[in-house]
């Protein structure tokens, strides 16, 4: 008998090796060591309009405060990220994405959406609803 969980488990490996930053760095024409400054304009992203600094950025990545300070420094280096003096607090900065960290971010979901629409491109449009529904679905419940 087919366990789910198992299958599920090994569908995720499988998912995650070939998603890695640096596949897509690769595809986007981004040299391998901006792998990390990408995680850094990743965690920017999904901080929505929340506005972090450097801890967040360490919570974010679950790395040391020094080591988010490193990468951040990468990412401002490289034009992606700016610093700004927080207007509610002259000693916080908080970290916000430039036009070309923005472009940066369209390129790799332009590849990622692309990657899935050929893997889905023969499912009837019920099936990939189905699918989009059920794997939002899983993946919130991994936070619980």
């Amino acid at each position: 008998m087919v366990d789910p969980v198992a299958e599920v488990e090994a569908a995720m490996v499988v998912v995650r090796r070939r998603q890695t930053r640096r596949t897509l760095a690769r595809e986007v024409g981004m040299a391998p060591q901006d792998d990390a400054i990408q995680q850094v304009i990743d965690a920017l992203e999904a901080a929505g309009d929340e506005l972090i600094g450097v801890n967040g950025v360490a919570e974010a990545l679950s790395v040391d405060q020094p080591r988010a300070s490193k990468l951040v420094a990468a990412a401002v280096a490289a034009g992606l990220v700016r610093r700004e003096t927080d207007q509610l607090d002259g000693r916080r900065t908080n970290l916000v994405l430039t036009d070309d960290g923005r472009a940066r971010l369209d390129a790799v979901h332009a590849i990622r959406r692309a990657r899935f629409a050929t893997a889905m491109e023969d499912w009837p449009e019920a099936e990939r609803a189905a699918f989009a529904a059920l794997l939002t679905r899983f993946v919130s419940a991994l936070d619980r």
